[in-house]
């Protein structure tokens, strides 16, 4: 059994029934009040003929552990009242890159990035992650947050150079075997 990823808060309770830390994660934090520059074409909505495309970059970009299928992605796209899902296409159209943003009243999500590890480095995270920030900010949501995994030192080092700041407590997906 497995949960979400839960704050030390949250964990409590959990931790108390025998459940065990699996995976920590770092939860960073944007105030929204300086963005960097978005270049509005380099994204478009995502359709959902690119599903099956935005699926193989996430298991490509994600280790097995983190990876969606098309349940994760659905649920994903529900986790939150308001979403944006938007994608950086390539040559042809194909999406090389993929965003899922959300909002709930004045607090934002940066629920998933990813993009095909044959095309990182390029900017596609940069300009998911701006066009996300944009959109979140406008119907005035004052803060975004997003996590990743202790030691994805590139996620880090995007998100440092995007403005977000790393939060002092991070978060922690627990489990308990089932007898």
């Amino acid at each position: 059994m497995v949960t979400p990823a839960l704050s030390p808060a949250e964990q409590r309770p959990f931790l108390a029934a025998g459940f065990e830390p699996h995976e920590r994660l770092h939860l960073l934090a944007h105030d929204l009040l300086e963005l960097p520059p978005r270049r509005r074409a380099a994204t478009r909505r995502a359709r959902r003929r690119d599903r099956r495309r935005v699926l193989a970059v996430d298991g490509a970009a994600f280790a097995p552990f983190w990876r969606l299928d098309g349940a994760g992605l659905t649920e994903a796209l529900r986790a939150v009242p308001t979403t944006r899902f938007r994608v950086a296409p390539g040559r042809g159209g194909a999406p090389l890159g993929y965003a899922i943003s959300g909002r709930a009243g004045r607090q934002g999500y940066l629920q998933r990035l990813a993009v095909d590890p044959a095309h990182q480095g390029q900017g596609h995270g940069q300009v998911l992650v701006a066009d996300a920030l944009h959109w979140m900010r406008k119907p005035g949501v004052a803060r975004a947050v997003v996590n990743t995994q202790l030691g994805n030192e590139a996620a880090l080092a995007l998100y440092g150079r995007l403005g977000f700041r790393l939060q002092p407590s991070g978060l922690a997906v627990l489990r308990r075997a089932l007898r």
